[in-house]
């Protein structure tokens, strides 16, 4: 080496040296401002909004509820402060969180609102849109007074740094409090079988909707109708992107669509799912739930390209929280002995954003 490239050397680490350290300080400048708007939202005299949520329901299962959880210890909220407002059926899953909650479904019609919501064009709330803010005036004129607001957008700020890779596990933990959930009674539960699966397959990125993966998912059903009685989760709402899989009821397999109203389908599936003796289904949605209901879970792709950063986060809140077991099943896997399907017919299908 010569000498020219030898005093080079230690200029050109020192310059990417400072690069990093200037990465590193506008990724945690972008954390405190979250936590400087979380400060101001907490210490304002009005009461609190949660959400509005009128996102996806595997990210507010697995991030937002406990992120609040996180917001509720670090500034020592008080719950009787806090109006969580939510969609279908979540009120048991904010339980210890807020004292009072608004389910929107109640005051807003689900066409009208999944109308609404596709509007926005992603299915991430990164900022308040007007819809956002409607929904915050329902909130008002029911409590009777005006309120400060905390909304999602924090919380996807917050962890876009994680999800990006700017920021490791540890980053979630810090700022994450993962516990169990108990179920509501909504649901006659003389309806269901003494002892069942609960399964729910739809249509996701991870899960794309095909003849073979149809094929695989049917085949899997069949094989735990073999063994014990199956209920489906599916609901016959077409209230957001995802479609569940046609997969019928029949003999050992049982469809809860008729027990579900878009204002508590969620509530219906949460008790369903907590009196279960396993939960099967796609990778996503209340899979991310089903084991804090203390319910093993077997979690199911295709495609984990869109996973790879949630299955990590999944796993760790299971043992933090001593939730039931979590296992995620890769369908491809499964291939040689389901249905005789042909190793390329399962690959990942190309896709552009990801679904939680």
């Amino acid at each position: 080496m010569s000498l020219l490239r030898r005093l080079k050397r230690p200029l050109r680490d020192a310059r990417r040296h400072r690069r990093e350290l200037r990465e590193q300080l506008q990724w945690s400048r972008a954390a405190w401002q979250v936590e400087r708007e979380v400060d101001t939202v907490v210490n304002s005299d009005r009461t609190i909004v949660a959400g509005p949520w009128l996102s996806e329901v595997g990210f507010e299962a697995l991030y937002w509820i406990p992120f609040l959880r996180w917001v509720k210890a670090a500034f020592r909220l008080d719950p009787a402060r806090v109006v969580a407002v939510s969609r279908g059926g979540t009120r048991s899953w904010y339980e210890g969180i807020a004292a009072r909650y608004v389910e929107t479904w109640e005051h807003i019609d689900p066409h009208e609102f999944a109308r609404r919501t596709s509007e926005r064009g992603a299915t991430k709330q990164l900022e308040v849109t007007p819809f956002d803010l409607e929904v915050v005036r329902v909130a008002e004129r029911l409590l009777g007074e005006r309120v400060s607001v905390l909304h999602p957008s924090l919380m996807y700020r917050l962890f876009s740094l994680f999800w990006s890779g700017q920021r490791p596990m540890s980053f979630v933990d810090a700022h994450t409090r993962y516990e169990p959930i108990v179920a509501p009674r909504v649901l006659d539960e003389h309806l269901l079988p003494r002892e069942y699966v609960a399964v729910k397959f739809y249509a996701a990125r991870s899960l794309p909707d095909s003849a073979e993966v149809r094929r695989a998912v049917a085949w899997l059903v069949d094989g735990l109708a073999e063994r014990t009685h199956v209920v489906l989760l599916d609901t016959g709402l077409a209230l957001d992107e995802h479609t569940d899989y046609p997969l019928g009821s029949s003999g050992r397999v049982v469809s809860a669509k008729s027990w579900m109203k878009p204002a508590d389908n969620l509530a219906v599936q949460t008790q369903i799912i907590a009196g279960a003796q396993a939960f099967v289904g796609t990778c996503g949605s209340v899979a991310w739930l089903a084991p804090m209901l203390g319910v093993n879970t077997s979690a199911v792709y295709v495609d984990p390209k869109w996973l790879h950063a949630h299955l990590g986060v999944m796993l760790r809140a299971c043992h933090r929280a001593g939730a039931a077991h979590f296992a995620a099943l890769d369908l491809r896997a499964l291939e040689p002995i389901a249905c005789n399907l042909a190793v390329s017919s399962l690959k990942p299908v190309a896709s552009s954003s990801p679904k939680s």
